[in-house]
């Protein structure tokens, strides 16, 4: 059986439902942010493309350790 991965912020108003967005995706939005202040300040902003692709991944890297470390 397949489960539905958790989910952030889910509501319900009256008879309209909103399943929120997953929680990989809410903790690689929070984890974001530290990647990319922690690479400006080493001062690897000069190919700023290459800084949000590496940002990026690894926020979603981190997302999947903390699902896991979640499971624990």
């Amino acid at each position: 059986m397949n489960q539905e991965p958790p989910t952030a912020f889910p509501w319900t108003h009256g008879d309209v439902t909103c399943t929120g967005m997953t929680m990989r995706d809410y903790f690689a939005a929070k984890s974001i942010t530290w990647f990319l202040t922690a690479l400006e300040n080493e001062g690897m902003v000069d190919e700023p493309a290459l800084l949000r692709q590496f940002a990026a991944e690894s926020a979603y890297r981190m997302a999947d350790a903390m699902m896991k470390a979640r499971e624990a």
